[in-house]
């Protein structure tokens, strides 16, 4: 099982860090992907990362819920470590936009997103992207960014040679939302909202997978994810998640493509080694 978002360097893992990571080894976790969010994370992203190499793969990126009135002197921090850690990043990510919470700084997460996404385009990296009730603004500004034939940043550089690639985070939207997003060549992570009750998304990718211009291919642009210590699939929610609970939505997920549990995971881990080079 590769669980390609999963903040095991966060506070909620400080006291046993080690005895969960041993845990998920022994459930058969093989791999994870560790987003940063903010320039404190930047250190314990690496950190974590270091200290199990080859098994914990660092992301760095400034998450939307902290663009606030130091943004710019943040977000310049954040993109200086991800040009100094380039050799050891699979990704630029948490980013994105989120209009949950507040919208106070709804214009400057835009321009986040915007300078984060040439950014990945620029050192050929794929994003982790975060929407929360930002649909039409995220595809917006993802499409905008895509087809930029000459980024700003990379003058010489033509369009074919650095594609904007990456995975919209727990993915909980509408078919036609899913469409957009494997249209433009994106993936969708999937986590323990699947286990939720009286939770959607597993009619919509059911739909998805039976739409004919898919062909049934939509499970070649799914990831596992936990997105630990938060979101706990059923039968665990409530408790602190960890990455080994990511079985119960991989057998969630093979009960609504009529498969079994295995295939769902040999799958989802190729996908995870094809879009972050691992």
């Amino acid at each position: 099982m590769f669980d390609t978002h999963c903040h095991i360097d966060e506070e909620a893992f400080v006291a046993d860090r080690e005895e969960v990571i041993a845990r998920q080894r022994a459930a058969g976790v093989e791999a994870m992907i560790v987003p940063g969010v903010n320039v404190a994370s930047i250190d314990t992203v690496l950190e974590v990362c270091r200290q199990h190499p080859g098994y914990c793969f660092p992301a760095l990126g400034l998450h939307p819920e902290d663009v606030k009135a130091d943004w710019q002197t943040a977000l310049q921090t954040v993109e200086k470590a991800i040009r100094a850690h380039r050799s050891e990043l699979v990704a630029i990510g948490e980013i994105g936009l989120d209009y949950y919470w507040d919208k106070t700084y709804k214009t400057e997460q835009q321009e986040v997103l915007r300078r984060q996404l040439l950014l990945a385009r620029e050192l050929d990296l794929p994003v982790i992207l975060h929407n929360r009730e930002a649909t039409e603004d995220i595809i917006r500004i993802v499409k905008e960014i895509s087809n930029l034939r000459y980024p700003s940043s990379i003058v010489h550089c033509p369009l074919s040679i650095v594609p904007l690639r990456g995975v919209f985070h727990c993915f909980n939207g509408s078919k036609e939302t899913a469409q957009q997003i494997l249209e433009m060549g994106f993936y969708l992570g999937i986590g323990g909202v699947l286990t939720f009750k009286n939770c959607k998304l597993a009619d919509t990718l059911s739909d998805l997978n039976n739409t004919p211009s898919l062909e049934g291919r939509v499970g070649e642009r799914l990831l596992l994810e936990t997105d630990a210590p938060y979101m706990a699939p059923v039968p665990h929610r409530g408790e602190r998640n960890e990455s080994r609970f990511i079985r119960h939505v991989a057998e969630r997920l093979a009960s609504v493509f009529s498969t079994t549990p295995d295939a769902i995971i040999a799958q989802t881990t190729t996908n995870a080694k094809r879009l972050f080079g691992l």
